[in-house]
């Protein structure tokens, strides 16, 4: 019955799960009105302890009582799962979002059944501090009703895009869904280097995290280009020239895009 049916579904609690479940209890939804299955009898417990109320069932029983149905899982995972879930997706008509790497909705279309409205949802680790930003795609059978309902969802923990074209999702998979481990090396690099350069690791690890996020910050808020934000640190003949010298020489630009272009494949490989 209607007034039994759950706002949201999460099938599958890992990291992402919990950090969407995280963000629609920030965004006032009530526990009781969330439900999410999760294989995992201790994970499930931490769940249900980190959020009361929430609602525990299976998976068939959750895609037969969410109005939004969230596949949180590893994309190798899905086509058994939506197989699996078909039966419940066709008569319980929810709006189904995967945020699983590389799986295209015209393919999952095909598993859960070719009537199935479906938004694909690319985010980012920096959403278990309400601090993401996700790629979106609609099908085409996805209303502007889904599409609000999505945004509200994913928007629960940061900044939303929407994609035209859902060839684009490889692309932010390779920026901004991977991106946060490129930074993630980049700031073991630095301080690893400034250890070198005699520093203790409290210190290095303090000022490169300053650092990288101070830049980030000014980057965002300033509006400025990237390379004029550069050229104003970087003063001819100075210490900056020089570091950033090695980085030019060294091809840092060319391994960047080799190394996201690798990602953009992976994505594809994924959805095969």
């Amino acid at each position: 019955m209607n007034e039994e049916r759950l706002e949201a579904g999460f099938v599958g609690a890992g990291n992402m799960g919990l950090a969407l479940i995280a963000g629609l209890v920030r965004s006032g939804v009530r526990p009781e009105a969330i439900g999410f299955a999760e294989p995992d009898a201790e994970r499930a417990a931490a769940v249900r302890a980190q959020f009361p109320g929430l609602v525990l069932l299976g998976p068939r029983q959750l895609a037969g009582r969410a109005r939004t149905l969230v596949l949180a899982v590893k994309p190798q995972m899905l086509p058994e799962l939506a197989a699996d879930l078909a039966a419940e997706v066709t008569a319980a008509d929810p709006l189904v979002v995967s945020v699983a790497a590389g799986i295209g909705t015209g393919r999952l279309g095909g598993w859960l059944g070719p009537e199935t409205r479906i938004v694909r949802a690319m985010p980012n680790t920096p959403a278990l501090i309400g601090a993401g930003i996700t790629g979106l795609y609609a099908s085409p059978l996805a209303t502007e009703a889904d599409r609000k309902t999505a945004d509200r969802l994913l928007g629960a923990v940061g900044a939303t895009v929407w994609l035209q074209d859902e060839e684009q999702m490889h692309a932010v998979t390779a920026t901004s869904g991977s991106g946060p481990a490129y930074v993630f090396l980049l700031i073991e690099a630095m301080t690893r280097a400034a250890q070198r350069l005699g520093l203790d690791e409290a210190t290095a690890r303090r000022l490169t995290l300053a650092t990288v996020g101070g830049a980030t910050q000014l980057a965002q808020e300033s509006g400025a280009d990237p390379a004029e934000l550069r050229a104003r640190v970087t003063s001819p003949g100075g210490t900056t020239e020089r570091a950033i010298t090695v980085f030019e020489e060294s091809g840092l630009a060319e391994l960047v895009a080799e190394a996201m272009a690798a990602a953009a494949a992976r994505s594809r490989e994924l959805g095969g």
